[in-house]
């Protein structure tokens, strides 16, 4: 059952009574004649291997509120990318595919990395920024909303709550993030949530003391979902993280750019199943174990460009606090996993927590070692100011691909 609970951080929209997805949608339908809505999909080829995306393209085809499909596809060949036409082909709406790894993008790239202008390494933030330089070069968009290729538990629920704040006229939202219990198979999941961020940002305000950024932070109920809506508008000047910190990173421009007024979170699922990532304690550049890092890295960057002043000493301190801080939370969790008649195994529990608590400390001091390092790609206005014309060559890169 949900609860009408207000932090007073972030607006935070319930399901509360379980208004049918039809009424969501036909209210959509209308808000679209004047507020046109694109939805990003980023994908690597490999899950178009999967139930979970061909259920997700079902869904996706009664959506007629949506009017454009931007789907970027890493890791595709020529042969893997003309599957991938045929494989979107039932989609009703106007849908583009960016092949990443195709010649023509490929020298664009190419083109801005000689500026020092792109995407550093690959993987999910380039994709997405790709796929937002094609939403803005397109010009036939108002409201952009993204979410992960690999949702088990997909609806087009999910798509119409999400969507609903940002694309409604009577609202004043322009960013939007969907927020859902990470419960499947009787098992209580999201351990980079629970286990990092989390005890992370209470033991930062401990240390650090009151920050309004970690109270904005505290405020969202899954600050790593992977599924956001917003409007147009902003994109040109969001700059997105290449790293494993993406959601994080989002949601510090967010703070940036945005009064808190204009910001708020969905409740968009009772149930969210997707791909799980496996510990990797024994590889630090995989895994949790490197989204951890990339997280931390990113809250730490973040608070120092806020005036806060980390030292060896400090991050040893914050190892400390979150060690004892995440115990105590796993503690809460086994509780209410028990009294739910859902399983928790406490000891990879602590595993995990071991693991964060010295990726922490590594996090901190690669933040110190390397004050110069950068993982935000440069946002569209600063790319456009550069180079013009960039915007019209992904246009007709895209448009030879897909013809």
């Amino acid at each position: 059952m949900a609860d009408f609970h207000q932090n007073g951080s972030v607006a935070t929209l319930h399901n509360l009574s379980h208004k049918s997805a039809q009424d969501l949608e036909r209210q959509l339908v209308q808000f679209a004649e004047k507020r046109k809505i694109t939805l990003i999909l980023p994908s690597l080829f490999s899950e178009l291997e999967t139930p979970a995306l061909a259920g997700i393209v079902d869904e996706l085809r009664g959506a007629n509120y949506i009017n454009h499909i931007i789907i970027g596809l890493d890791r595709a060949n020529r042969e893997q990318f003309e599957f991938a036409r045929e494989y979107f082909s039932r989609l009703p709406q106007r849908h583009d595919i960016l092949w990443n790894d195709g010649p023509r993008l490929r020298a664009i790239h190419d083109q801005l990395a000689e500026a020092n202008l792109a995407p550093t390494e690959p993987g999910k933030g380039r994709n997405v920024w790709y796929c937002i330089g094609h939403a803005l070069a397109s010009q036939n968009c108002d409201v952009v909303a993204l979410h992960d290729c690999d949702i088990v538990t997909y609806s087009r629920e999910m798509l119409a709550r999400l969507i609903y704040p940002v694309a409604n006229p009577g609202f004043s939202y322009q960013f939007c993030k969907g927020y859902y219990p990470r419960i499947a198979d009787g098992k209580l999941n999201g351990r980079v949530t629970r286990l990092l961020v989390t005890p992370l940002l209470l033991s930062l305000q401990k240390t650090c003391g009151h920050q309004d950024y970690l109270e904005y932070l505290q405020g969202f109920r899954y600050p790593l979902a992977g599924e956001f809506a917003m409007r147009t508008s902003i994109l040109p000047d969001i700059r997105i993280p290449s790293d494993w910190g993406l959601e994080i990173g989002v949601l510090s421009e967010v703070w940036r750019n945005l009064s808190r007024h204009s910001v708020c979170q969905v409740d968009i699922s009772d149930a969210y199943d997707h791909k799980h990532q496996p510990l990797s304690e024994d590889d630090a550049n995989n895994g949790l174990s490197r989204m951890s890092m990339d997280i931390s890295k990113a809250l730490f960057r973040k608070l120092a460009t806020d005036g806060v002043t980390f030292s060896k000493e400090n991050f040893r301190t914050v190892k400390a606090t979150y060690y004892r801080t995440a115990l105590d939370l796993i503690e809460m969790y086994y509780n209410d996993a028990a009294m739910n008649g859902l399983h928790l195994d406490r000891h990879q529990e602590e595993k995990a927590v071991e693991l964060f608590a010295a990726n922490i400390v590594e996090a901190g001091t690669t933040f110190l070692e390397n004050p110069m390092e950068t993982p935000f790609i440069p946002n569209w206005s600063r790319v456009t100011a550069a180079y013009p014309d960039v915007m019209r060559h992904i246009t007709e890169a895209v448009s030879a691909d897909n013809s």
